[in-house]
């Protein structure tokens, strides 16, 4: 067995004779060898200790560059790139929702005249992420980054007004569908109530303070019976959760203009729709069991009375976005204190005609070639209303809002696009 002194010094070939008279000096030089060991190690010790202690710091400071889909360098890169405006006075807009159905048409809109644009989803399975998914790299195509995460992560909120000072924020996210909330009620409260104050928190804290412009909905106006709907009717009359989450928005958003100063523009948009759009839409889903020989249900309301629309194409609802940011005013706070008032405004965004729903169905028929399979039934009492009509002069005046796609048109350029998306020949619907 080697002895300790056979470790800390290498053997020596042959025989030698010890000196007894340095014997004190080999006893102090192995005192020393072994001395000089443990303080060593004693230093590599302290020198991990103190290591482990800092990293674990910054990892409990940072914990979000470890743990989270986003960050580091390279991330941090794209973030401003993507952010980058192309022509003189363009804005750089975050949008939420960017590869959601409407927040991908105005990110690409955006982005076409110059703007500089950083979209923000969290891609949830409400429907199938894979549309989500072809968004975004459609979105990609034209260097416009995405960046998947909550609006209620607050470390990534504020890393993102961080590396950019963004004018404006476009926030279209949220947690749409009317019937859905029946089923899944907390996920209204946490995406279009907690998101909500989340994005505010952290605009009102920017320096400078972004201006606004968020998604409500022609749903505030709930069983409201006075047509068209105008700004100026009464709210408070919500028929579903979801009509209930925007109206309390439309509060939180008045709240934080008057508190902060945070200048805030809602859109209550009617019944948006297109290609790209949403498969749980009525319009979608029609045309997808259309094609698949399935049946389709026609709900009707008192009275055996039809269900009415405000169909509003997706180009005319871009335009109505655009023109908000274009006339959205500044924010006067900073760092979270008002210095003055702020614009607070809300518009319809709608196309001013009521379609019939059986009339939909009708005018698919014929782009489709194919007709449908229907079954009426009496509408539940799960939330829808019966008819909704914009009244869209405010934003006429404003901004020159004006819808130039009627319904024919729209849905022909929607079925050519599902057509196409889904990869169907003419023959197979012929």
């Amino acid at each position: 067995m080697p002895s300790l002194e056979d470790e800390l010094f290498p053997s020596t070939p042959g025989k030698f004779k010890i000196d007894r008279g340095h014997n004190i000096n080999r006893q102090f030089h192995r005192c020393f060898a072994s001395t000089s060991t443990m303080f060593i190690w004693a230093l590599f010790l302290i020198a991990l200790t103190a290591s482990y202690l800092s990293f674990q710091s910054f990892v409990d400071s940072g914990n979000w560059y470890f743990t989270a889909s986003w960050g580091g360098i390279q991330w941090e890169k794209q973030i401003r790139n993507s952010a980058k405006t192309n022509r003189p006075g363009g804005m750089s807009v975050l949008v939420t929702g960017a590869a959601g159905f409407i927040g991908s048409h105005v990110s690409l809109a955006l982005k076409k005249r110059g703007d500089g644009v950083v979209g923000l989803d969290n891609f949830n399975n409400y429907y199938d992420p894979s549309l989500k998914k072809a968004r975004q790299s459609l979105l990609h195509s034209q260097a416009i980054l995405v960046v998947e995460g909550d609006l209620n992560d607050v470390k990534l909120m504020a890393k993102l007004f961080d590396l950019v000072a963004f004018t404006h924020v476009m926030h279209l996210a949220a947690q749409a569908g009317v019937r859905y909330a029946m089923e899944n009620p907390s996920s209204y409260v946490h995406n279009n109530i907690a998101g909500l104050v989340t994005l505010l928190e952290t605009c009102k804290s920017a320096n400078p303070q972004p201006a606004i412009v968020w998604a409500s909905s022609s749903s505030v106006y709930g069983l409201n019976d006075k047509v068209p709907f105008s700004e100026l009717d009464r709210t408070d009359q919500p028929a579903s959760l979801y009509a209930a989450t925007k109206k309390a928005g439309e509060e939180i958003t008045h709240t934080y203009n008057h508190i902060y100063g945070l200048a805030i523009t809602g859109l209550r948009f009617f019944t948006v729709y297109g290609p790209w759009g949403r498969p749980d839409m009525a319009y979608f889903s029609f045309t997808r069991n259309i094609l698949q020989g399935k049946t389709i249900t026609i709900y009707r309301g008192k009275n055996k009375a039809d269900l009415a629309r405000d169909f509003t194409y997706i180009d005319d609802i871009v335009k109505g976005c655009l023109g908000s940011l274009d006339t959205s005013g500044r924010s006067t706070g900073s760092g979270g204190k008002k210095r003055g008032p702020a614009p607070y405004r809300n518009f319809n965004l709608g196309n001013t005609t009521p379609v019939k729903v059986p009339t939909l169905v009708n005018i698919l028929e014929k782009h489709l070639t194919v007709k449908a399979k229907r079954k009426i039934v009496e509408m539940p009492g799960n939330g829808d209303v019966p008819y909704t009509h914009a009244n869209i002069s405010l934003a006429r005046r404003e901004f020159g809002y004006k819808p130039t796609t009627d319904l024919q048109t729209g849905l022909k350029n929607f079925v050519r696009w599902y057509l196409s998306y889904y990869g169907y020949n003419r023959k197979d619907v012929w």
